[in-house]
């Protein structure tokens, strides 16, 4: 039987549930005048500022491994498409589609990683699409076929999720604190980027907040988004990429249920049906042939 890392998917899910409670930041944030492409890359820039300050030697460690490049590009490119889908599409649409992500996953797995597409994972894959899809599910949004720009991007964003997971895991042998530093400062500078060149043409506003309102916030969740991706690193360098593209879903379980107990959201029986289908999709199905997790 295929033998799953406990603390890693503990990780993991520490990672997903900060991710689907940070809407709740990000709304704030935006309420008092600071676009999420904006905040995403002032909390990413304070968290890299963090990490290289307390892990001083990251930066030789990132020089002898260019290849940490594509994981910040990844990573930047994977919040700038999402947050930027949100910003100007249909929410639920794009995060149906954004969460694709576990099919990319596996063939990038296979590509990359050279890990086989058992028919185990492929089933993990379906059930756990199977709760997200239920979850998500409005009938007012149909089918999730991209129509237009924003499902696009939504999609690419997915894409560029699984392709930094993948890179995460082939680069396991650089400490975690090194590859956090890469994508956080990916995701700083390619979501300021895009903020500052949708802010020229006069699509978003420059951030206008009151320091006293946004502070607290903001240095919250640059400690949480800094734990999250710790525990992100950690995780996807000690599990399969398939396990960790389901285990990941859990994010879209925690938004509903943030969302209901804020009173924003009612909590319906396709809730519940399609968390149980995600929470119980990585351990439902094993692979026979054992796996020994990477260290």
């Amino acid at each position: 039987m295929q033998r799953i890392s406990l603390p890693a998917v503990g990780a993991l899910v520490v990672n997903s549930t900060l991710w689907g409670l940070s809407w709740i930041a990000f709304r704030s944030l935006q309420a008092h005048g600071i676009h999420p492409l904006w905040a995403t890359s002032i909390i990413f820039a304070c968290c890299s500022a963090v990490m290289i300050g307390v892990k001083r030697g990251a930066l030789r460690e990132l020089r002898q491994h260019p290849e940490l490049l594509y994981v910040a590009i990844a990573a930047g490119a994977t919040n700038s498409a999402f947050n930027g889908a949100v910003a100007f599409g249909d929410v639920v649409r794009v995060v149906l589609l954004f969460y694709l992500m576990p099919i990319w996953a596996v063939i990038l797995a296979r590509l990359v990683l050279h890990e086989p597409i058992t028919r185990p994972a492929m089933a993990r894959i379906v059930v756990g699409l199977s709760g997200a899809m239920i979850v998500l599910y409005q009938p007012e949004v149909g089918m999730p076929l991209p129509h237009g720009l924003a499902d696009w991007v939504a999609i690419f964003g997915g894409f560029s999720f699984a392709v930094n997971n993948v890179l995460l895991r082939r680069l396991h042998g650089v400490s975690d604190g090194t590859r956090a530093i890469a994508m956080l400062s990916g995701g700083a500078l390619m979501a300021g980027g895009m903020g500052l060149l949708l802010t020229l043409i006069g699509s978003i506003a420059w951030p206008s907040a009151p320091a006293h309102a946004v502070v607290p916030t903001l240095a919250l969740w640059s400690v949480l988004f800094l734990i999250s991706n710790l525990c992100l690193q950690y995780g996807v360098a000690r599990l399969p990429a398939n396990i960790t593209a389901v285990v990941m879903l859990f994010e879209i379980i925690v938004a509903a249920l943030s969302s209901w107990l804020i009173g924003t959201a009612e909590l319906r029986p396709q809730d519940l049906i399609g968390g149980v289908l995600i929470i119980s999709a990585p351990w439902l199905i094993r692979d026979k042939r054992a796996v020994v997790p990477a260290h």
